[in-house]
């Protein structure tokens, strides 16, 4: 089996693999193989690792601490901040791996890990299965458990360094991506922080920059990272946009890699929408876009019509990164809201994505809701299906044959895309369609069949 899904490890804190002791061991396991992948076997490893703000990560910070000085690692601990950040900051504190405690989008009860490289992208396949492979011989061993994870002389073990400046760093990192002939004066911007990883650094990216910032669920108390709030719950933003007469809203989720935006008129704009705007009116021409499964044909079709190449990769950020690199391209990202910008950053960054379309509203001196005219989406339905446990639709030949029926159905004027969800027990349903009311009754349809055949 593998412990990593389609963004690193994640599960409810407490069960497996997201407790202490799978923690510490995995600590350890990733500081072997650092030591077994180096170049310089003289030169002791070091990773730094960052947290949202979720209780459960001081438990997990503190295990996966120990398990990187028990393998002779160094450790530098950045305290809450972005998943971005800790990626920017992997590279520029030239450590050998970064690390983040989150679980993204999901309630507090949940929690993860994610590991970078070097070089501040997500680690590699071959890495990630080195670990994993070491984690399987270990978590299945039989034997005496000390012939797994053996004891280094003392002398070697690793230190722990906390790093005072690290919020100082990304948020200068941050302003330097926005045009410096640009400032945000005279724009009132609400920003929803999802009571997560960018609590403190977003509101004072943007206040430096010149705009009048409003900031809402920015008072983490532990258990209220996304809870009701932030890009999953666009809702929230949507009326603080218009109760305050704001000129823009920006939406981040937990860990502050993903973003919505919500135009003056309390509209929302999606990762699809973002894309859009990035693609076809930034001033420095887009070759292609890589979007995914999700992806609205209606994106699309307008990046076709600007003679924009586009490609889809399968759900996930790391498989984005992938299509980048193999068409050459600097512009991606999902309608979740997890948007590349590779001229700007090496991961998905909220923050940053965020201030690239400021950048265009102030260039041009136009609204939002004037840059997105023109975008037009299919009609697109989404239903989650929760399951007890994890299970494979297409197991099922009754619930195939819906599948097939639905798509012929929609052939030549729209989609249907089932999958597992890479991060929890979840099947989602998703059916787009050039009629509204198709997209409703066979998105939910199809969700009911799924539930009643896998319970």
């Amino acid at each position: 089996m593998s412990y990593f899904g389609t963004d690193g490890i994640r599960g409810q804190f407490g069960k497996m693999p997201i407790t202490p002791d799978f923690i510490l061991k995995l600590g350890y396991v990733t500081g072997r193989v650092l030591i077994e992948n180096s170049d310089t076997p003289e030169r002791k490893p070091s990773v730094v690792i960052g947290k949202d703000t979720r209780l459960s990560g001081y438990v997990i910070e503190g295990a996966l601490q120990a398990g990187f000085n028990a393998a002779g690692v160094d450790v530098y601990m950045l305290g809450p901040l972005p998943t971005p950040a800790i990626a920017h900051l992997t590279r520029s504190f030239s450590a050998d791996a970064g690390v983040v405690i989150s679980a993204s989008h999901n309630p507090y009860y949940d929690n993860g890990i994610k590991l970078f490289s070097a070089d501040g992208k997500k680690l590699s396949d071959e890495m990630q299965n080195a670990i994993n492979d070491k984690m399987q011989a270990i978590m299945n061993s039989t034997n005496n458990e000390s012939l797994l994870m053996p004891i280094i002389d003392p002398a070697n073990l690793g230190k722990n360094h906390r790093i005072d400046d690290a919020k100082g760093r990304y948020i200068e990192f941050c302003k330097g991506t926005f045009p410096y002939q640009y400032d945000l004066d005279h724009l009132t911007v609400v920003i929803d922080c999802a009571n997560g990883a960018g609590y403190s650094v977003a509101p004072r990216v943007l206040r430096e920059l010149g705009a009048t910032v409003i900031a809402i669920n920015n008072t983490p108390d532990g258990i209220n990272i996304n809870e009701n709030c932030g890009s999953t719950h666009p809702e929230v933003l949507q009326k603080a946009v218009l109760e305050y007469e704001a000129d823009v809203g920006i939406a981040l989720d937990g860990d502050g890699d993903r973003i919505v935006m919500v135009d003056e008129a309390g509209n929302l704009v999606d990762g699809d929408g973002i894309l859009y705007v990035l693609a076809t009116q930034s001033a420095q021409p887009v070759a292609g876009v890589a979007g995914t499964l999700m992806t609205n044909m209606g994106l699309e079709l307008a990046l076709k019509a600007a003679g924009i190449g586009f490609t889809r990769a399968n759900v996930g950020d790391r498989y984005v990164m992938q299509e980048l690199d193999a068409n050459d391209w600097i512009l991606g990202g999902e309608p979740s809201g997890h948007i590349l910008c590779l001229d700007k950053s090496r991961t998905g960054d909220a923050i940053i994505a965020g201030l690239q379309i400021l950048a265009v509203m102030k260039a041009q001196d136009k609204a939002l809701s004037e840059l997105t005219e023109g975008f037009e989406v299919l009609p697109q339905k989404l239903v989650n299906v929760r399951l007890t446990t994890m299970q494979d639709p297409f197991a099922h030949q009754e619930l195939v044959t819906a599948f097939d029926s639905a798509r012929a159905t929609l052939e030549g004027r729209g989609r249907l895309l089932i999958r597992q969800s890479g991060t929890e027990p979840m099947i989602r349903v998703m059916v787009e369609s050039d009629d509204e009311i198709e997209c409703d009754v066979m998105a939910n349809d199809l969700a009911k069949q799924i539930k009643t055949v896998l319970g």
